[in-house]
Parts: structure tokens; sequence; C-alpha cells
């Protein structure tokens, strides 16, 4: 039977599982379809997140932007406006006054002119010519707290050393004062450096303002701060050079850099400028933004002082004002803009000759300038002056004691940042005279005397007698050194400059003393409180016996001195002393009498001021007016004057110091000094010559003269050898009134005895005028002479000036 072969058929499956099977299959389909929409969904939704944030960030950026450019512009307001500027208080000279009658020559004129940088010429302000006797004048104005003074053309006529006529030539008339504008001789700076004279865009001449804006911004009056063509044409200028050549920065966007940010040469900085630039032209004029460039913009360096802006660089590089510059001048100024330190016209002449004749050069092509004119231009010299004028001051001593007085009124900060205008009392011209006078005698001392060259040391004090004016003040030989001020630090044993205080103090109580009253000179000792003992003796270690209160002052008696101011009390002298300005306390030691008490020159000073202005305190001052920037009167330092002494002993004390002049220590005077200029004074010497010193006045000039050495050594030097010959140059230089003293009402001058002290006869020999406070003469007459009835005598004429 044959084998039968089957196929299992496969298992089926059921409904059920089919049915789950179909949904399975349904479900992965629309789960893809899901899963596909969800990350679409997600796709859409971080699309929408980044947009959105985006969005955010553009808007933040933008809210950023705004808030930042809001913060610029904030800053460009608090700083642009208002004060602009932190300004060096400037500090001036007098003013030389000019009228008929006028103490002043041709050569002394001429002097003070070029103190002012005027130039000989015709033409333009800051010129002066020469016209026989005569000087033609073209001034400068200038704005003084009382009134402004124009710029005139005046003669200036001079006959016998006076100022014979002052005529205005414009006008055609007569005038009757000229005011030259006061030299500047220091100033204050802030603590940055910077250096700067503000000007008005009106003050500045039509071209220098067409120079800087044909070679450094063209387009300025007609773009918004930033230029996008100038940007462009100076970086294809600079590509085909291969290195920088040309700048495409606008001047407001170089105000920018230069007023607000630094120099780096980063994007950021590049972004502030751009973006401040355009704040700044939006809400500032054009005109506004160009006169502060003018005054900011950075034009050199001396030394630790930066020269910003035009006005500034006129006078550092001309010494003169911008209306006074040339075209050429001009041309230098802006050609330098583009490198201060690179084409520095006194350091690199040739650099900033072709800086100067290129920017010429752009003048005639752009049509400002006639082919002859810049022709001629570029033939010019530089014309820079040698050396830049004093960043701070030539006359250090004197600005030391202005500053001292200044503080008394004004905080640091106030001199160094307000731009204050100061008006002092220093002459110049006197202040010079005084220099050369101490420099040129203590060479000629160490020489004659065999003293180390530079070994001596000196300093003098020069005011007016009747007001306390400080004319001049030399505080070193190195005149121009700023350091140790011996005329206002130095304090030194005064030695017998004290002394006419001595006899003034006595000679207030006429009842007692006067000048023909007679004094021991015999030795004595003295027992201190201590217990100590001390002797005074004189120079000579020679007594005189009796002699008159006038010799003993005279001829400078140390012994006879002591008696005096012992019988009167040294408290008394010590009353006087401070009654006349000293302020420091005096202790009341016999030794005081004979000048053992360190003072300073301008102490010393302030005690003689006290004799020549007739008896008053008068505060020495070296200011007289202080003005804001603006020009308006802060204050007046105005002539303060206290009784401080009797005038009539005071009349008595100058006759004793003419004659001292005349006949005692200070005679050498008589064949030094003109004929006809009648001084007081008083020489002092001080232990083993270690000081000199000379104090005296005439009738124009007070002066106070030092002499000794830093180390304290001897130096073989007395008042009247060391300290007198250079009081003697300086007053030969300065001074052209002689003592005219009016004899106060109830003084009397009669004949005296100087042996006995009793009235004489003008046929004695020893006979003496002195001056008498009513009641105090002697009533008895000497037998010397042929006895005649007693007569009242009538002032001697040598203190008129006539000498007899």
């Amino acid at each position: 039977m044959a084998k039968r072969t089957t196929r299992r058929a496969a298992p089926r499956k059921d409904s059920k599982d089919s049915s789950k099977e179909g949904k399975s299959t349904s479900r992965r389909r629309s789960g893809n379809r899901s899963s596909r929409s969800k990350r679409r969904s997600r796709r859409r939704s971080r699309l929408g997140i980044a947009l959105a944030f985006t969005a955010l960030l553009g808007l933040g950026a933008l809210v950023g932007l705004g808030g930042y450019t809001l913060h610029l512009d904030q800053q460009i307001r608090s700083q642009f406006e208002g004060k602009r500027w932190s300004l060096p208080a400037r500090v001036f000279a007098r003013p030389l006054e000019i009228y008929v009658g006028l103490d002043l020559d041709r050569e002394t004129l001429e002097q003070e002119l070029q103190l002012l940088h005027y130039h000989p010429g015709q033409e333009g302000g800051g010129r002066y010519a020469r016209r026989g006797d005569s000087l033609v004048l073209n001034t400068r104005g200038f704005p003084f707290a009382d009134g402004y003074e124009p710029a005139r053309s005046v003669r200036v006529s001079f006959s016998d050393g006076r100022v014979s006529g002052l005529e205005d030539l414009e006008q055609g008339n007569s005038l009757p004062l000229l005011r030259l504008e006061p030299a500047l001789i220091a100033n204050i700076y802030p603590s940055h450096g910077e250096d700067r004279l503000l000007v008005q865009l009106d003050d500045v001449p039509e071209e220098l303002i067409r120079t800087l804006l044909t070679v450094e911004d063209r387009k300025f009056y007609e773009h918004r701060g930033v230029d996008p063509a100038g940007i462009a044409r100076a970086a294809l200028a600079n590509l085909r050079a291969g290195r920088t050549v040309q700048g495409g920065s606008t001047l407001t966007q170089q105000l920018v850099k230069n007023y607000f940010l630094t120099h780096d040469r980063s994007w950021g900085r590049k972004f502030n400028e751009a973006i401040m630039a355009l704040l700044l032209e939006w809400r500032y004029d054009k005109d506004e933004i160009l006169e502060a460039y003018l005054n900011e913009v950075f034009l050199g360096q001396d030394g630790m002082r930066a020269i910003h802006g035009v006005g500034m660089a006129s006078q550092f590089y001309f010494q003169r004002q911008l209306s006074e510059l040339s075209t050429a001048e001009m041309a230098l100024l802006v050609g330098i803009i583009r490198g201060p330190s690179f084409y520095d016209p006194r350091r690199r002449p040739e650099r900033a000759m072709e800086r100067r004749n290129l920017v010429l050069a752009l003048l005639e092509s752009e049509g400002h300038l006639e082919s002859d004119q810049a022709r001629a231009a570029r033939e010019r010299p530089l014309n820079v002056s040698a050396n830049p004028p004093s960043g701070v001051t030539p006359f250090p001593a004197f600005v030391q004691l202005l500053r001292d007085q200044l503080r008394r009124d004004y905080r640091d900060a106030d001199l160094q940042e307000e731009g204050l205008l100061i008006f002092t009392t220093l002459d110049p011209i006197k202040q010079l005279a005084t220099e050369r006078a101490l420099v040129r005698r203590l060479a000629r001392l160490e020489q004659g005397r065999g003293l180390p060259e530079g070994s001596l040391q000196g300093a003098v004090v020069l005011t007016r007698p009747d007001n306390g004016e400080v004319l001049a003040v030399v505080g070193d030989r190195q005149v121009r050194q700023a350091g140790f001020n011996r005329a206002l630090q130095a304090r030194r044993p005064v030695g017998s400059v004290i002394k006419p205080m001595v006899y003034l103090a006595a000679l207030s109580h006429p009842h007692r003393y006067s000048l023909a009253t007679l004094l021991e000179d015999e030795a004595f000792t003295v027992e201190l409180d201590n217990g100590d003992t001390w002797t005074p003796r004189n120079a000579s270690r020679e007594f005189y016996g009796q002699v008159t209160a006038q010799e003993s002052l005279v001829r400078s008696y140390n012994v006879a001195t002591t008696r005096l101011g012992m019988d009167l009390g040294v408290g008394r002298v010590v009353e006087q002393i401070r009654r006349l300005g000293i302020r420091q306390d005096l202790p009341a030691y016999p030794s005081l009498l004979l000048g053992a008490v360190d003072m300073s020159p301008l102490e010393v000073t302030g005690l003689y001021q006290g004799l020549a202005s007739g008896g008053y305190h008068v505060p020495l001052r070296a200011i007289r007016e202080v003005m804001d920037r603006e020009g308006q009167l802060l204050q007046r330092y105005s002539l303060s004057l206290r009784q401080a002494a009797d005038e009539k002993a005071v009349y008595l004390v100058t006759a004793a110091l003419h004659e001292v002049t005349r006949s005692g220590t200070g005679r050498r005077l008589q064949s030094s000094l003109p004929e006809g200029l009648a001084v007081a004074g008083k020489t002092g010497t001080t232990g083993e010559m270690r000081d000199a010193w000379f104090a005296g006045y005439s009738g124009d000039a007070l002066a106070v003269v030092w002499v000794g050495r830093d180390d304290n050594q001897p130096m073989g030097l007395t008042g009247s050898s060391g300290a007198l010959p250079v009081w003697s140059d300086v007053m030969q230089a300065v001074s052209r009134r002689g003592l005219m003293p009016s004899v106060p009402e109830g003084v009397a001058w009669r004949l005296i005895d100087a042996e006995t002290g009793l009235l004489a006869e003008e046929d004695c020999e020893t006979a003496q005028w002195m001056p008498f406070i009513d009641g105090s003469a002697p009533m008895q007459r000497s037998e010397c002479g042929v006895q005649t009835p007693p007569q009242e005598a009538s002032q001697p004429r040598w203190l008129f000036g006539g000498g007899q």
C-alpha cells in the first residue's frame, strides 16, 4: 500500500489576534505622524523662542544703547557746560602808569616794553618805535578791575629823565594817564599741569580759523559730527601710501577725543568717539564747538606743563597775542596740531618749516592765498622765540610771598582751578635791578675778600615807604631758583638794625629823653634773672664816656644803647617793636637791645616800614586786586594804616638815621649815592661777623639787605662792608627821590654842642643840628662858641635833599 505524504498547514491566527495586530500597525503609523508633528511643533516653538529671544536681545540692545547714549549725553552736558576747564591762576605785575612828570626815561620804558614782549615796528598792537626823544607806542588793550583800558597809539616824550608829554595820536589830544598792560609773572597750575589761555571765538583772527578748517576739517560747517566721506577719503589715501598720512576725524571728533576720552586706539573708544561727536553736534552749535576746540587742542609740552589752546600756544611759541601773528606764524600753529612733538619748532625746526610750508601750499591751492603772498610767507623764518617763556615764574621769591598772603583768603584749589586773575605790587624793572645788584656785588665781595666763589648768600626786600607795597624780593643769589627763600625764611640775629627801635621808644617820652640826652658809655655788667651776668661791649672794644643819644645811634655804640634801654625798660622797647608789627614772642632780655633776636629780612622790613611811613604800622602787601575768570572784582587789598609810634619821635629817629649815612657807620653812602639823594639807614653786624645787615629808606624806596653764609660761618664782613654796598647799588638803580619829610607840628631844630648836649653857637666846632619835640630841648647854653641871643633854627636843608 502506498505511503501518503501530508503538509502541515501554518497555524492560523484567530480573529482577536488579527485585530490586535491591525490596531498596533495603525498605532505605529499614527504615532509616527504624531512624533513628526510634535517635532515640527517643537522646532516651531524653539524658532519662536529664538525669534522672541532675538527680539528681546535686540530690544535690550536698543534699550542698552539708548541708556548708554543717555549716559554719554549726560557726561557731555556735565563736563561741557558751565566751567569747562580747570584754569591756572594768572599772576600779573603792577601795570606801568605813565603821566606827565613821572620819573621815567626812554631807556627804562623800552626795558618795560621788552618785558611785555613789544617789538620794534609801527603797525599793529604790541609795537613801538623811536622818534627822537620820544617813543610811539601801539598798546594792547587790557581788562582792569576798574574798567577796560583800550588799545591806543600814543607818543610819549621825555626830558631830563621825566615824561614831558603824553599824546593820543588817534584823537590828536593829550592824555592825562596811560596804563600799559601788566606783565604776566607767574601761573599757579592745576595738578594735571595743563596750561591754557582762554580765547573767545570773536577774538580769534578769521585767517587762523580759515587755516584751521582748510587743514583739519573743510566740511566742518556741513557735517553733523562724523564725516563718512572724509573717513573713506582718508582710508584710501592711507592705503595708497601704505601708512597713515591723513586723518578722517572731524574737529568735533578730535575735540571729543581730547576732552572726554583717552588716546587708545581700541574699537570701543572709536565707537564712543563717534556717538559723542553726534551728541555734541546735536546739543551745541558749531561756533561753540569750534571755540572749545580752539581752547582745548594740545599744541606742545614744556616739562610738566602741557600747552593747550591757540591762545596759550601763541604766547608759548611767539610771546605775542593771536591778533599779532602773521600768516606764516598762524600756518605754523595749525601745522603742528598734527604732531606737536614731531613738529616741535624749537627742537625740530626743519620738520616744522616743512610742515608750515605744506600748510601754506594748501592755502594757496584752495585759493585762500595769492601766489606772491604764499611765496613771501614761505620765505619767512619760523620766528619762534629761542626759549619758551617761564611756565611757572621768573620771580620765585616774590611769588612765595604772594602765595603766603593769598592763603589767608583762598584755598589752593581756588588758585589752581578757578582761573583767578591776581594783580600784584611787583615792579619788574626794580625787581631785575635788585637782582643784578645782589648778584654782582656778592661776586665782587668774594673776589675782594678772597672768599670761596659762591660762599656768600644774600636777600633783599624792597618796598614803597608810603603804602607798604612790596616792589621786589630776592631770596637767593640764584635768582630764578625756587627753594629756600632767605628773604622770608632765613631768621638770623639782626644785630644793630634793631637799635633805632630802642631810641624810638625812648624819644616817645620827650620829658625824659631827647637826641641831646647824655648817655654813659662806660663798662657795666647786668645781672640776669637766672643769676648769670652779661657785660655789653662796643665793637671797637673801647668806651667813649658821655655821648649824646644821637651820637650813640649814629656811631652804633652798644654800651650807651644798652644803658638807654635798661633805663627806659626793656619791656617798653619790646612793646614798641610789637606795635610796629612783629608777631613773634620777644623775651625782654637786655641782649635784645643789641639785636640778639632772630628775624627774617621781611620782618625787619616791616619794622622799618613804620619809620619810613612816619610812625604807622603798614602791613606789607604783595597783592592789589583779585578778579575771577570773567573779569569781576573779587577782592581789593587796599592800604591799611594803624598808628604805631609817635610821629614826632619817628621824625627825630629819621633825622638821626640820616646822620648815620652822613657821618656814622653808613657814611660810605656819601661817595656812592647820587648827590642830593638823602637817605636814612642803619647797619647791623652780628657776633664774629656772621651776619651783615643794612636797612634804610629814601623818599620813594625802602630796602633791607642781609648778607651771610648758609653754614653760619664767619665771613669777615660787617654791615658797612658787606650789606651796605648791596643796598647802595639797589638804591642807585631804583630810587629817584630823596628824603623830604615835613617837620611835624611841635618839632623844632636847635644847634647843639655834641660834647655837652647843650645849646651851641654856629661857630662851635662840635655843634650839630638836632630836632626836638617841644619842651625837650636843653635850656642851658654851652660855652663853646661866641654867645649870642638864642633863636629857633629852621629845618636844615639836607633833609630836603640839598646837602649841607
